[in-house]
């Protein structure tokens, strides 16, 4: 449960601030420290350290003042970008929230607008950090009860950036449990329990009837494990009717958001080395993403029609684990000849996008931790995006923009298409030599789409050490804010 949130219009006051105990106050760079409470205690701490007034807009300075209250100042420039802000902010609060406070005061000052955009970020980045991550360690930390804020009064009450936290928080909270907490069918019965939360409708193709309606790619990646507890799922979620346009039910347009949700992947018969297994918990992200997306836009009751597909599996070694060189059929009739076991990502995306085709949305958006080469290309700070237009392409760039998620738009053009000729099937699942796989795996997933308008996103940045944006976490839940700002961009 996320924070009590309070707000006042007054500036902070230096009674307030003395009370405070852990305090934030955000402020417009300026020439010359502006009178603040604290600014006397701020001055002197500066000056002992030979630091100019500039020095607040790139690193936050921490200051004890006399009542006990710590408090952090800092400054974000008026063009800052959403991730700089984030960063800027998430860097200020690491300084509060190392001590573990149960109450935290935030502060901004300056104009109007920038009043409202620095409260913003002040009030996500406190939220969305403020709710610890499962764990099982035997001594936990106080949690943050309430925050309050001064300088600035949402119309609101900050109903987006709640959302956005809450929705962030469901998806990193999923994605850091451990492969013997969430297994397929554990995770099958938490989405059971998040529909009746949310008001979804879901729809489970376990893997019998996979079987029986020749979904091979996906069921030739879960019949390895002995639980046969994988599934497909398909979460419902239709909002209230107002006005139209993609966010209108009325004019019947609806986005499929779709999921890689491998709980575990050992590589299967390709089994993957120590170094590269740690963490593969974490590889059901891309479907943990679309339930955050889920959550936030139900939080916020936003008049849109949502389908999310998400493919929930285990890549398992065993006697019955699928093998090299076997012909698959995928749902879609494509045949695929298997490379490389542990290319099980897009084998099961292929079925579920399938799918989720057939219900012919006006866009599907799939979410995906699929290829080391993104990482690679890009690191941990941003993520890949293919788009099957460039109309696509350029909403996929202003969400990234907008929502302080960045991500860098690739080309998948079609001659990529002869490193994955088969001599005996439709395709293979990828090349061995694992040249630009991330664009051999959009090429590969690209047949599964039609003519269906189609974002593919490559979750290289959705677990970046010491933290990323706005969140202080490894994983950091990328892929939602992203989704929620595309959305918006639908409906302009």
């Amino acid at each position: 449960m996320l924070p009590k949130l309070t707000e006042n219009k007054q500036e902070i006051t230096a009674k307030s601030l003395e009370t405070a105990g852990h305090a934030l106050l955000l402020l417009p760079v300026t020439k010359s420290l502006p009178e603040v409470p604290g600014s006397v205690e701020l001055k002197a701490a500066m000056k002992r350290r030979g630091l100019k007034i500039d020095a607040l807009a790139k690193s936050p300075v921490a200051v004890q003042l006399p009542g006990g209250t710590l408090a952090v100042y800092a400054m974000l420039k008026a063009d800052a970008s959403t991730f700089e802000a984030h960063e800027q902010v998430r860097r200020a609060l690491i300084l509060l929230l190392a001590e573990h406070p149960k109450a935290l005061t935030l502060a901004v000052f300056g104009e109007a607008e920038f009043a409202a955009r620095a409260a913003e970020a002040a009030v996500y980045t406190a939220l969305v950090n403020a709710v610890p991550l499962p764990s099982r360690k035997s001594k936990t930390d106080p949690v943050l009860k309430s925050v309050q804020l001064f300088g600035h009064k949402s119309a609101d009450g900050f109903a987006r950036a709640q959302a956005l936290a809450e929705g962030n928080v469901l998806t990193r909270s999923l994605t850091v449990q451990g492969p013997d907490e969430l297994t397929p069918g554990v995770y099958r019965k938490r989405i059971k329990a998040l529909a009746k939360q949310y008001g979804w409708t879901v729809e489970e193709y376990a893997f019998d009837k996979l079987k029986k309606m020749g979904a091979g790619a996906f069921c030739a990646v879960a019949q390895g494990s002995p639980a046969k507890d994988a599934a497909i799922v398909r979460i419902s979620y239709k909002g209230p009717k107002k006005g139209a346009g993609v966010r209108g039910q009325g004019s019947g347009k609806t986005v499929a958001f779709v999921g890689k949700g491998i709980c575990f992947d050992t590589g299967g018969h390709n089994l993957k080395p120590a170094k590269y297994m740690q963490g593969m918990h974490e590889d059901m992200n891309g479907s943990a993403v679309v339930l955050g997306i889920l959550a936030a836009v139900s939080k916020l009751k936003l008049p849109v029609v949502l389908e999310g597909w998400v493919a929930l599996a285990e890549n398992h070694i065993s006697p019955q684990a699928y093998r090299q060189n076997e012909v698959i059929t995928a749902l879609n009739g494509t045949t695929i000849e298997v490379v490389h076991t542990d290319a099980e990502g897009r084998m099961v995306l292929a079925d579920t996008l399938t799918l989720a085709a057939r219900g012919k949305p006006d866009l599907i958006a799939d979410f995906a931790t699929l290829t080391g080469s993104m990482h690679h290309a890009l690191g941990s700070r941003m993520s890949g995006v293919f788009a099957s237009s460039s109309a696509l392409a350029h909403q996929a760039s202003r969400a990234g923009i907008s929502s302080g998620e960045r991500i860098v738009v690739f080309p998948y053009p079609e001659d990529y298409d002869s490193s994955l000729d088969s001599t005996v099937a439709d395709v293979k699942q990828c090349s061995m030599e694992g040249e630009a796989d991330h664009i051999l795996a959009t090429r590969f997933l690209s047949r599964f789409v039609g003519d269906t308008p189609w974002l593919h996103m490559d979750l290289s940045g959705h677990s970046c050490k010491g933290g990323l944006g706005a969140v202080m976490s490894d994983a950091n839940g990328f892929g939602v804010a992203w989704g929620m700002a595309l959305l918006d961009g639908l409906q302009a």
